[in-house]
């Protein structure tokens, strides 16, 4: 009988340890996302008034890492790089179709709170700040075939960003994390041409970005 009451104790041993969140933890998630624009377009001006761009999704792999601050509030950096197409949606222009690419780096840093920390399930909600770099920015061959050598070149942008997401603990140290953030980023796209002179377009990209992944707490 003395031997069965050590089974409970034994039985909890065996259940893997939560990986709780608390303060001064480091924790790096490996993501797949996907960025998907909610493009709000405006005009090619001057030249093409009333037909407007759309931006191409992209999948790509995504690293962030996040400093608990406090057992609930933690603050997160992203690092990803993504490349999008831009076409044409209409007239001239939508006859071409792509129009050209761009690739995208934006950093973003979001304040959390994590709720029920001692959880194996821990939802997080968070907001902060977002700055976008566009390089290597590149003109199609369609439109370089229809109006010849184009230079593109598209505007850095400072916006706001919102994230929901879930850390859920495979083990003491790893977990599987869900998350979806919507991100503020505008620019003007800048198109120069000797045949059609310079030609312009503000864009309100306002992507989602849906990320799955798997975390690690260092």
């Amino acid at each position: 009988m003395r031997a069965l009451s050590f089974l409970p104790l034994l039985a909890v041993a065996a259940v893997p340890q939560a990986a709780f969140a608390e303060a001064g933890d480091v924790l790096l998630r490996v993501r797949a996302v996907v960025i998907s624009p909610t493009e709000n377009s405006g005009s090619i001006l001057p030249t093409f008034p009333g037909e407007e761009v759309e931006v191409s999704d992209a999948i790509m792999p995504e690293v962030d890492i996040t400093y608990m601050v406090t057992d609930n509030i933690g603050f997160e950096l992203i690092a990803a790089t993504t490349e999008h197409d831009f076409s044409g949606t209409s007239g001239t222009t939508g006859g071409i179709g792509q129009l050209g690419s761009t690739w995208v780096l934006p950093p973003t840093l979001t304040a959390q709170y994590h709720f029920a920390p001692e959880s194996s399930v821990r939802p997080y909600v968070g907001a902060g700040i977002n700055y976008t770099a566009f390089y290597s920015e590149d003109a199609s061959n369609g439109l370089e075939n229809a109006v010849g050598p184009t230079s593109v070149s598209l505007s850095d942008s400072w916006g706001w960003a919102v994230q929901a997401g879930v850390d859920i603990d495979l083990n003491e140290n790893i977990f599987l994390n869900f998350d979806v953030k919507y991100i503020d980023i505008d620019t003007t796209a800048t198109l120069r041409n000797a045949t059609i002179g310079t030609q312009q377009v503000d864009i309100d990209l306002d992507p989602f970005v849906f990320g799955v992944g798997i975390g690690f707490r260092l």
